[in-house]
């Protein structure tokens, strides 16, 4: 029998990535931050942060909608980080 394609198959955690695009002093990003530790720890999925004050190609990209979350390199939503959404979005 032949492999599925790789496209059906579910990616392993550790092979997903998470990025918090945030910036200092923001209520809302460590709110975000909180949801994002404890679903990828609880998922053993990889995380960063990085700081839009750091980075001018971010800070022009995401400033007004801070903070950011990015799934495998793609936004997933800003503001506010739902922990349901996001499990179901590192789920599939």
């Amino acid at each position: 029998m032949a492999d599925m394609s790789p496209l059906f198959r579910h990616r392993p955690p550790r092979d997903r990535l998470v990025t918090l695009i945030r910036k200092p002093g923001c209520h809302l990003c460590d709110d975000a931050q909180v949801v994002v530790e404890k679903v990828c720890g609880d998922l053993g999925v990889p995380w960063e942060q990085k700081d839009i004050t750091e980075d001018r190609e971010l800070h022009d990209q995401y400033w007004e909608q801070i903070p950011v979350v990015l799934v495998d390199g793609r936004q997933h939503t800003f503001w506010r980080v739902d922990e349901g959404r996001l499990r179901k979005a590192l789920a599939d």
